[in-house]
């Protein structure tokens, strides 16, 4: 299946790798997707969670979406998922660089146990690289050439929250592997840009409405916004063509404490 330019002003469709696709931004992402015509293969731990976001019972394919349990982390997962979605679909278009965790929240640098770190660094880091490096391979190689990859930052790779320190040394992290890739990407039509996120409204979020900790050390609820917006923003990055690219895009809840966060 080759990338495609539909009619009118809808844009390019193909092929999609999302990871994380379980919940949250990355079950929207995959919805929206699946909504205007991509094929996607669905990456996540958690195979039952991906069949809910891609509408297939359990163990099977649906048209357009594949189910891939996967573990960011581990090589050989990427590696098995990158040769499942070219098995099924014959290449890929875009990835969307979308696995992700928090990690402990709230616990001060000094108590944070090197394995919580260690955990934030393979899923948020290596785990974007590892994707990265396979998409980039498949696409350098696949003909017509080229391809897409939208790395999910975080308005913490510009500022950080309180007792974030693996969290926001990943998200800064992701800004240079975004950077490096879009510039080595150059020579085979690799486009790569971010998306940096601020209180989408997920489960991973729910407790802001409720009270976040604050710079000054307050505790204080803040908006949020729906992640349907999210998922559009990501889609519009996705369809241009790659004659073009959305480098950085900054996407928050317009009230959110970020602007002055500090």
């Amino acid at each position: 299946m080759n990338a495609k330019e539909t009619d009118g002003q809808a844009g390019r469709t193909g092929v999609a790798v999302v990871t994380g696709a379980g919940s949250g931004i990355g079950r929207a992402v995959t919805r929206e997707l699946l909504g205007a015509g991509w094929s996607v293969a669905l990456a996540g731990r958690r195979a039952e969670a991906l069949e809910e976001t891609a509408g297939v019972s359990s163990g099977r394919e649906g048209g357009r979406a594949l189910v891939i349990p996967t573990d960011v982390s581990r090589p050989g997962d990427v590696e098995a998922l990158f040769a499942a979605a070219v098995g099924r679909f014959g290449r890929v278009d875009l990835l969307f660089n979308n696995a992700g965790t928090f990690g402990p929240g709230g616990v001060p640098v000094e108590d944070l146990p090197y394995e919580a770190w260690r955990h934030v660094v393979d899923t948020n880091l290596n785990g974007a690289f590892l994707c990265a490096q396979a998409a980039y391979r498949q696409m350098k190689e696949q003909s017509p050439q080229g391809g897409r990859i939208i790395n999910n930052g975080s308005v913490s790779a510009h500022v950080p929250r309180p007792r974030s320190v693996a969290y926001t040394a990943t998200k800064h992290a992701l800004t240079g592997l975004t950077k490096s890739l879009s510039l080595d990407g150059r020579p085979y039509r690799i486009a790569v840009g971010q998306i940096d996120i601020g209180n989408a409204a997920t489960d991973m979020t729910e407790r802001m409405e409720t009270g976040a900790l604050q710079a000054n050390g307050e505790v204080a609820p803040e908006p949020v916004m729906d992640v349907a917006d999210v998922a559009r923003t990501v889609r519009h990055m996705a369809e241009l063509p790659l004659e073009a690219n959305v480098q950085f895009a900054t996407v928050l809840a317009t009230t959110m404490p970020y602007v002055g966060r500090g």
